[in-house]
């Protein structure tokens, strides 16, 4: 569950950075870097940490289901 979780996760971030990639060639102001910079530039460590904080949840309910049989 974990795995394919953190795919769908990597996967969206590497489609939206190309998607802002393809913005940035039309929207270059002030806005468009207030907007990379409060938002874009922080996904990399917010998805870092939801990725260990999807696998440490992975683990638990793993426990849970073992535990229940």
């Amino acid at each position: 569950m974990s795995e394919e979780g953190n795919a769908v996760l990597l996967q969206a971030i590497k489609d939206l950075s190309q998607k802002w990639e393809q913005t940035k060639d039309s929207w270059r102001d002030v806005k468009a870097d207030e907007f990379e910079h409060n938002y874009l530039e922080r996904l990399p460590n917010l998805t870092a940490r939801t990725s260990t904080a999807m696998e440490e949840i992975s683990i638990l309910l793993r426990k849970v289901h073992l535990d229940c049989e």
